[in-house]
This record gives C-alpha cells, structure tokens and sequence, in this order.
C-alpha cells in the first residue's frame, strides 16, 4: 500500500511539472463545467478553443436546468455559441479580459401538475452580448472564467419576457494544448 501511495504521489509530481513546463499562460483548448445563474442553463459542460493562436476564441455550453415552482415542473436544455476576443491583463500572467456575443437556443418542458396547462413550453433562442475574466493557471492545466451574459430572446415558446435575464457564470475547465 506504501509502495502504491508513494508511486501515484511521485506521477503527480512529474505529471504536473511537466504541464507547467509545456503549458505556461496560454492555452490552445479547454474543456469543463460552467455553473450560471440563467433560465435556461445552471449546470452546462463548457468546451473553449481558441482560434489559429489569435486572441479570438469560441465557448460551447450544452446545459440545463430542472425547476419547480407554483405547482409546475420545468426542464430546460440549452446550447450556447460565444464568440470571445481576448485582451491581456499586462500585471497578471495568464489573466484576460474579454467582450464577444453569442446565441442560445433552449427547449423547456413545463408542465402543472394540477392540470394540461404547459404556457411556456417549447423551443426558444435569444441573442447575447458577452464579457468576463479569463485566467489559465502557469503551473497546472486549469483555466477559470466569469463572464455575464445579458439575453435578448428573439423566439420564445411565451411572449411574457423579451429581455430574459443578465446570466453570470463561473467555468472550471481542464485545458489542452
């Protein structure tokens, strides 16, 4: 048992120097999760790639979100494309700011349980602005995000809201170069 602990702390080890060697503050793709406050979207695995070594990048996020409330059961499902241009933050190595935008587009499922009502059920899709904090850690393969993305919706299964929501996000995501 000594033996095994001693040979999975030495791997660590060497596993991690050597993503400290080759990787530094940049990074080519990522893949995670991100957590966001939106309507559509709580919980979404986030995959992020940067476009032919430039500071322009794009962020898929496939999520959804289960709800209940007032005697309803909602699921929604949603996908998001972002277009991201990434600025450097001189002081902080591998800290970035970004601006962009994107579209979603969501399914939502609503039902009462108290009679054949479903109101906002159906697809929806909406367009985005997009800005944040990108920050990929020098000696560990691990890039954080924040970003807030305000939701105009452009085709909803209701007419009850156009503007949507200010979503904020925070992503956890294993890069890859």
């Amino acid at each position: 048992m000594k033996k095994l602990f001693c040979i999975a702390v030495i791997s660590l080890a060497v596993t991690s120097a050597a993503f400290s060697q080759t990787r530094g503050n940049e990074y080519q793709n990522s893949i995670g999760l991100r957590l966001g406050t939106g309507y559509y979207d709580v919980f979404s695995a986030s995959f992020k790639t940067f476009l032919g070594g430039t500071p322009s990048a794009l962020e898929f996020n496939l999520g959804f979100r289960p709800d209940s409330y007032y005697g309803y059961d909602a699921f929604s499902v949603c996908f998001q494309a972002v277009y991201q241009y990434h600025f450097n933050i001189p002081p902080v190595p591998g800290l970035k700011w970004f601006v962009g935008g994107g579209l979603t587009f969501s399914n939502t499922s609503l039902t009462n349980k108290n009679s054949d009502y479903n109101y906002s059920s159906g697809f929806g899709m909406g367009i985005f602005p997009t800005g944040g904090l990108d920050y990929k850690f020098a000696n560990i393969p691990l890039a954080l995000s924040a970003d807030l993305r305000p939701t105009i919706g452009i085709a909803r299964p209701n007419d009850y809201y156009n503007f949507n929501y200010v979503s904020f996000g925070i992503s956890a995501r294993y890069t890859i170069n």
